[in-house]
């Protein structure tokens, strides 16, 4: 069996190369005509897609702001830019523009027990049936997300050890916190919590995924595996 021939970037047509850079060395690599050669996909007979590219940035002084003021009308006076090459252009600069304006959403520090009680009343306070949450958290105890991983009766819950890790990985979690409702208002863990708990904590610390701590909610309190050191 032959194989695969490794084609390099200066091997490449011109106006092939931006999309090829950009999967082998990411897109921080590219220059903004090479980003703009992406959007427009091809040139003219005679001018590839980066060389237009250029050309447009040259125009407006290699200032993208500039670039995002000009309509597609403008765009169009470029040869080899018809009506679909410039929407393209200037629906990328808009997106671009919302993202900028958009703030980034701030994250919660897990600092304590309290924390991640206070984080859960949305989701667990006053149900009457149980639910089991995960918490994951980046390297420095910032919520990446919460996710729901299974609901039962007003008794208990069912919970695969394999979705909790697989989640966790998939979301590039460097720890996580377990988080289950009893209903019933009593806050002591059943011997069923307690095996889960040593579970989950057995296969956090083999896959260099910790479990930090696993709490149990109830509407006028919690109890932590963390702060009883039963974890």
């Amino acid at each position: 069996m032959s194989q695969p021939i490794s084609i390099k970037i200066s091997e490449l047509a011109e106006e092939d190369r931006p999309r090829e850079k950009l999967l082998l060395k990411g897109k921080s690599s590219l220059s903004d005509a090479e980003l703009i050669a992406i959007l427009i996909g091809s040139g003219t007979p005679t001018i590839s897609a980066v060389d237009l590219s250029r050309m447009i940035l040259r125009e407006v002084s290699y200032d993208l702001a500039s670039l995002a003021k000009m309509s597609i009308k403008d765009l169009m006076k470029f040869k080899g830019i018809g009506e679909a090459k410039a929407i393209a252009i200037v629906a990328a600069l808009e997106l671009g523009r919302r993202r900028k304006e958009q703030e980034p959403p701030v994250r919660l520090k897990i600092t304590s027990s309290r924390d991640i009680y206070e984080l859960m009343k949305p989701d667990l306070y006053d149900e009457i049936i149980e639910y089991f949450y995960l918490i994951l958290l980046t390297r420095s105890n910032l919520v990446i997300k919460k996710q729901r991983i299974s609901q039962g009766g007003t008794a208990g819950t069912v919970v695969d050890p394999k979705i909790v890790f697989k989640i966790a990985l998939e979301q590039m979690a460097q720890s996580i916190i377990l988080v289950h409702n009893h209903p019933s208002g009593n806050l002591s863990p059943s011997e069923q919590d307690k095996r889960l708990t040593e579970r989950l904590v057995k296969i956090g610390r083999d896959l260099d995924l910790p479990v930090l701590d696993h709490l149990i909610f109830g509407d006028r309190g919690y109890f932590s595996f963390a702060d009883e050191g039963v974890l």
